[in-house]
Parts: structure tokens; C-alpha cells; sequence
């Protein structure tokens, strides 16, 4: 039998199996339209019968499973907020005198469809107490038919609405299990991986999902396809950076005695060994006729920019163009301004590929009619070897005389399309791409959304970089409340200058609902930018102190002033939102005030406080929050205020963060094909399946022993899918 049969069977149409008028329903209610859709509708948890205990005997405080036929139901609005409580009475027949318990579901819409007086029912909760008696609060339940009662097994509990109940779902999929087979789902991945891991095969493990003998039957079926999913994942970025390295460049081998060996012996530092080693590897990426894919990441102030620079230099020695691309005007101008003081009499352009120097050009947005005209001829003509700009270099008027580098920074913050169309400016030949973050990448999440490119880490600091030391502060605690202003004002004293980063920029009712609706568990009313500069400038304090707003909604012209003043020192305080969370640098500035810290990530936490401690001086970062110590959010600030390690705080990020646009969703513009496989949880199999496929790789002959395997993966990245793995 061949693949095409399981492919054929999983596009058959539900109504074949199911009837017209069944599958209709799951098309309205879930889109479904083939038999793969439905399988892969899988149960979110399972409930089992085990030793039921009787209502009589329930203990106070632990997990039980009753079985029992519901006696009374009632309905009542909340008070305190909207919404109602489904209240449902059960009756255990298996205790004497037919004691009853109360089960409670807030906004129970789906209970109050199934649970109706007279209906037998699985169910499965923590045991607590509420008014004089026993209840259940938001119990799992299977609504239990005579032949559900008589089965041992343990029942699925499927994602259900309330026009499709989990009963039915149950039962239609009773209809359609007995047509699987191994004919009809043959398995494709390699029998070797699939034995080293004990899992079932893929018809099997697709029975024992929907209906196993034993619970940990399904949790091995899990498993599966979770690793399935992990293995053609990871098959599909092996491939595309195997098609990536057939694919043309320019070598741009380093050249001796021109700009890249004029500007290392000008520095007046010495480079760290991670400098240098990451150097090496980029400057033999860019000497391959193959196009260089590398991710370059590194802590905030590791000297990531002085590495792009030397392979920058290195791409004009050999003859081609660089392009940085960077995600906002500020810091555009920024990299421009730090990238001429650095290159000096280099940054003076002659003929292109000739001259002593070469010239580099800012090109953004909110350039000038005569500075754009000036910067485009420049690139048109090649004596531009660096432009240094934001999506601007994306317009169709851009042209290059021979872009041989593109360094991405920041990437996360640039959609593919935007990135894919710079590259395309290279003609025939692609450029080299260097993708530099500032942001620690887990191994797990750079395996899985980078794994088509090579990663370099630089992880140690350049020496001279100052300690920063990191607190929290108890806004309830008026003495901590009134230090934290002191710490502003002795800072101001001190010739030195302060960042206030604030989670909005107004007070505006629009924008604290959708900071509300953003956040879990709110603690009231939040600091905007305005409301802290207003605040700032009526302190008695603060007379005679110079404080400046700096936010998204501040024209481009507006920030960039705003920007250079504070560089300048002509700004003691900058109140401001995550607008200079990347990539401003001002050495100047030694303490970090983040207000209701609360409202931010892990890794937004730690960008923030890299901003200072910058040019040798002590950095200190302070951490508001209204929230009482033990709340589960003040804990994940003890965890940014135990540790400086940006790779340890990106793994503790990644562990709290809901499974989401981790792949990419909002780049791509879709909902992860992933079903199963959980970035989050399932770490182990995503490394597991990356070594497995490596390993396959490196056979001569993969395509032709695995055909099935090579069909099975080429199916699975449906076109969007591919359009984002090619573009990323």
C-alpha cells in the first residue's frame, strides 16, 4: 500500500464515513471537512474510572471522580461581576440513603446543555465547601450512556461547544474509528526512530488517542504525534537550509590591508574572545559561494554591532553593498551616528572598491527630498558600501549596485514579506544574511523557529561593563515610595541621567481597556507617560530638573529631537514607554525606573535594565509594583532580580509564556499548523527529533529509502507554511 492511500484517506470527506447530515454539523461548528480534520480533533484531557468514591466517604480538600445522576439544576447572576452560575445537584445511588453534592460551573454554558435533570454522569474535581456543604467548583465530566457505565476505560474530553457536546463528539468519532487501519494509515517515519522511543504506529496511536485501553496508552499516543510533529518540523528547516546552500552568493572572502584590517587596528580596545570567535565564523560564512543564514545573539552591550561592522567591512573589501536593517527610526539614526564615530576617516568614500573609505548612508522614512536623493544615488552608484535604514530600503526606488550583506537587527520585530523583499534586491545571486537579537533565544525556541540558520552566541560582556543592580520596589510602603523619587534625584545630582519607562502613554479610558484586557489580573490603574511626567514636574524635588516625554505617538522628527537631547545630556529624566527598550544608548544614563514592572515580560524586563551602566558607571534598576509580595507576578520580578543571565531569565520566559506566536503566527499571518507539539512543554522531543533528523541527513540515500517520509513532509507545510520557512 502506498502513502498516497493514507493521504487519499485523510482527504476523504467526513460525509463518506459519517453521513451528510453529521458532517455538515462538525463543518459548521469546527470547520472540519475531511477525516484528517476530525482525527485530529484531539481530547484536551480524559477522565477515568478508577476506584469511584461515594458521595458519603468524599475527602475535604483532595481529587475525587463520583459517578452520579443529576437530581436538581439552577441558574443565578453573579453579582460582582457578569455573567451566571450553573448550579447541578447529583445523587450517588452506591451510598445509602442517596446523599447528594453540589457541582458549580461559572458561566457553564456547555454544562447546562448536557447536564439535565435525570442525566447519569462521570465526575472529576478538588472536593470543597461552600455554604454548610460539600461541592465540586468546575468539575471535569463525561455524560455516561449504559454503555459508557459498563466500559471501564477512560472517557476523552474533547474541545466541545455547545451545538457539538463532547458526547457527540464521542460518538461520531465511535462511527469513524473502526475504518482505521495500517493500510489506510501506513506509517512513514523511520522504523528505527520509532522503535529507538517505543511509540506506537500512526494508526494505532491514533485509536489509542480517541480510545485507550489505559490513560497512559493515550499520554504515549501523545507522545507521538507531538515527536511526529517535532521530526517534519524539523525535516522542513533541514531541508530548506540544504536548498539554501545550493543556491548562489558572492564569496566575499577577506581581503588584506583594506578596510576591515584599517579599522580592528584603529579600535582602542581589544576584542573579547566571543568577539573574535563569532567574527571567524561569519567572516568563513561569507568566504562560501553559498549564502551565509546566521543568527547572532548576545546580551544587550556584548558588542554584537562591533562584529556586524567587521563583516560589513569584510562584504566591501571583497566588492559588495551591506544593508542593516533596523526596526525603528531612533535607532536607525542611532546605529548610523555610532557606526561614523566608530569607522572615523573610514566612513570617507572614494571610488567604490578603490577609495581609502567607503560611504554610508542613513536612509529612513522621514528623510528629506535632497537627503534621499542624495542617499539613493549613493547606493545606485556603489560609492555607498553601508545604508543603514528602516523599512525605507524596502521601496521600489532602492537600488543597489551589489548588495552582498544584509544584517537584520532585532529581526523578530520585522515581518517576513518585509525582509524577503530586501533580499530580493541582490538580483540572481542572494545575499549574505547576518540576523543579530539582543534578546536571549532558548535552545529549544532557536532549534524550532531559527533551525534553518546557524547560531552564534556571544555570551560574555566586554570588560569595563559597570554591575547593574536590580530591586524591587513596594509602592504600598510609603518610605519605599518616597526613595524611589530620592534615587531619581540624587542620580540627577550626580551629573547623571535617569530612564522612567512607564506601561502606556496616557490615561485615556480606550487605552486602559486595552491594557486591561491584555494583562492578567490588573492592579488598578497603571502609570502612563503622562501622567508620571505631570507628576515629576509638581514634585518640589524635582524643580530645576529637566524632564522630557519620549512615546510611539511623538512624530519621528519629535522622538529623534527628544533622543538627541537626552544623548546630549540636555535631559536629566526621560519618561517614556518600551520605545527605547531597544537600542538606545546613552552612557550617561545609570538608573532604571520601571513603573507597575508587573506589566512587562521577563526579557522586556531584562532589555529595559541593559540600558543602563553602559560607559563604566554603576547601573542601578528599580522595579515598582502596587502587587503584594507573594503575588505570582512579584515572583517572576524576584526572578529578573536574582540573576543578570539573559539565557537562564529567556528559559524562565519561555516556561510562564501561553503557547502562541512562538512560530511566528503574527508574522506569518496564521494560526500554527502545530497540534500536539508544544514548544513550551515538550523541549526534550523537539531535541530528540532534531538529532534524529540530523542523523538522516547525513544518509546519501534518505529520499529514496524514506519516500513516504519525503511525501508526508512535503504535505505538511501547507503553502503558507512554506512561504513563512522561506522567507524566515
Amino acid at each position: 500500500m502506498t502513502n498516497q492511500s493514507s493521504v487519499q484517506f485523510e482527504d476523504s470527506e467526513l460525509a463518506s464515513y459519517l453521513g451528510s447530515k453529521n458532517a455538515q454539523a462538525l463543518e459548521k461548528v469546527f470547520g472540519y471537512t475531511t477525516v484528517g480534520d476530525f482525527l485530529w480533533h484531539f481530547p484536551r484531557r480524559y477522565v477515568e474510572v478508577g476506584e469511584l468514591t461515594p458521595i458519603a466517604e468524599l475527602p475535604f480538600d483532595e481529587h475525587v471522580t463520583v459517578v452520579a445522576q443529576v437530581v436538581d439544576v439552577s441558574q443565578r447572576q453573579m453579582h460582582s461581576r457578569r455573567g451566571f452560575i450553573f448550579e447541578v445537584t447529583v445523587s450517588d445511588e452506591l451510598s445509602s440513603g442517596g446523599q447528594e453534592l453540589k457541582m458549580t460551573f461559572f458561566n457553564g454554558y456547555q454544562a447546562r446543555t448536557d447536564l439535565t435533570v435525570g442525566t447519569i454522569a462521570m465526575f472529576s474535581g478538588k472536593v470543597g465547601w461552600y455554604q454548610d456543604h460539600l461541592q465540586l467548583s468546575q468539575p471535569d465530566y463525561a455524560v455516561l450512556d449504559e454503555a459508557s457505565q459498563a466500559d471501564p476505560r477512560p472517557i476523552p474530553i474533547y474541545p466541545a461547544s455547545a451545538k457539538m457536546p463532547n458526547k457527540r463528539i464521542r460518538d461520531l468519532m465511535g462511527l469513524l474509528l473502526p475504518h482505521l487501519s495500517e493500510d489506510n494509515l501506513p506509517e512513514f517515519l523511520p522504523e528505527e526512530v520509532l522503535g529507538s522511543h517505543r511509540y506506537p504506529e500512526r494508526h494505532r496511536a491514533f485509536l489509542e488517542r480517541h480510545a485507550p485501553r489505559e490513560i497512559k496508552h493515550a499520554y504515549i499516543a501523545r507522545q507521538r504525534f507531538a515527536f511526529e510533529e517535532a521530526f517534519i518540523l524539523q525535516l522542513s528547516l533541514a531541508e530548506r537550509s540544504r536548498q539554501l546552500g545550493t543556491q548562489p552568493a558572492i564569496a566575499r572572502p577577506r581581503v588584506a590591508g583594506r578596510l576591515a584590517e584599517r579599522f580592528e587596528s584603529q579600535l582602542p580596545f581589544d576584542l573579547t574572545v566571543d568577539q573574535l570567535q563569532v567574527g571567524d565564523q561569519i567572516a568563513a560564512d561569507l568566504s562560501q559561494a553559498h549564502p551565509m543564514h546566521r543568527l547572532l545573539q548576545g546580551e544587550v552591550g556584548s558588542g554584537k554591532t562591533i562584529v556586524a561592522l567587521r563583516a560589513i567591512l569584510q562584504v566591501i573589501d571583497a566588492g559588495g553593498q551591506a544593508a542593516l536593517l533596523a526596526p525603528t527610526e531612533v535607532l536607525a539614526a542611532q546605529h548610523f551616528a555610532s557606526i561614523k564615530k566608530m569607522l572615523g576617516a573610514l566612513a570617507e568614500p572614494g571610488l567604490f572598491g578603490e577609495g581609502e573609505g567607503t560611504g554610508v548612508a542613513l536612509l529612513t522614512g522621514s528623510a528629506k527630498t535632497a537627503q534621499r536623493r542624495e542617499a539613493l544615488l549613493g547606493i545606485a552608484s556603489g560609492e555607498t558600501g553601508l545604508i543603514i535604514g528602516t523599512h525605507a530600503l524596502l521601496g521600489d526606488q532602492v537600488q543597489f549596485a551589489e548588495l552582498g550583506l544584509v544584517v537584520v537587527d532585532e529581526q523578530h520585530r520585522f515581518g517576513v514579506e518585509q525582509r524577503d523583499a530586501l533580499r530580493a534586491k541582490s538580483g540572481d545571486a542572494l545575499p549574505h544574511t547576518l540576523v543579530m537579537t539582543a534578546t536571549p533565544i532558548p535552545r529549544t525556541v532557536a532549534m524550532t523557529v531559527f533551525g534553518d540558520l546557524d547560531t552564534s552566541t556571544i555570551k560574555r560582556l566586554p570588560a569595563g561593563r559597570a554591575p547593574i543592580q536590580t530591586h524591587i520596589v513596594p509602592m504600598q510602603l510609603s518610605g519605599y515610595r518616597q526613595r524611589l523619587y530620592s534615587r531619581m534625584t540624587e542620580e540627577v545630582s550626580k551629573g547623571h541621567q535617569v530612564y522612567v519607562v512607564c506601561p502606556r502613554i496616557t490615561d485615556t479610558a480606550a487605552e486602559q481597556g486595552v491594557l486591561l484586557s491584555t494583562y492578567d489580573e490588573p492592579s488598578g490603574q497603571t502609570m502612563s507617560v503622562e501622567a508620571m511626567t505631570e507628576q515629576l514636574a509638581g514634585m518640589p524635588e524635582f524643580a530645576g530638573i529637566r524632564i522630557e516625554a519620549l512615546h510611539s505617538q511623538l512624530d519621528s522628527v519629535q522622538k529623534q529631537q527628544v533622543m538627541d537631547s537626552f544623548a546630549r545630556g540636555e535631559i536629566d529624566i526621560l519618561v517614556s514607554t518600551t520605545v527605547i527598550e531597544v537600542g538606545v544608548d546613552v552612557h550617561n544614563a545609570t538608573l532604571m525606573v520601571i513603573m507597575d514592572a508587573e506589566r512587562f515580560g521577563i526579557s522586556q524586563l531584562h532589555q529595559l535594565r541593559g540600558r543602563v551602566g553602559r560607559g563604566g558607571l554603576p547601573g542601578t534598576c528599580l522595579m515598582s509594583t502596587w502587587l503584594d509580595a507573594d503575588h505570582a507576578s512579584v515572583l517572576r520580578l524576584k526572578t529578573i532580580e536574582s540573576t543578570m543571565d539573559g539565557f537562564e531569565l529567556a528559559e524562565a520566559d519561555l516556561a510562564e509564556r501561553r503557547e502562541g506566536n512562538i512560530l511566528g503566527v503574527q508574522q506569518s499571518g496564521r494560526q500554527s499548523s502545530l497540534k500536539e507539539l508544544s514548544i513550551i512543554k515538550d523541549r526534550t522531543l523537539i531535541e530528540q527529533a532534531r538529532n534524529h533528523v540530523d542523523a538522516l541527513m547525513k544518509m546519501p540515500d534518505w529520499e529514496e529509502k524514506y519516500p513516504r517520509l519525503v511525501e508526508i513532509a512535503g504535505a505538511w507545510a501547507d503553502e503558507s507554511t512554506k512561504e513563512f520557512l522561506n522567507k524566515n
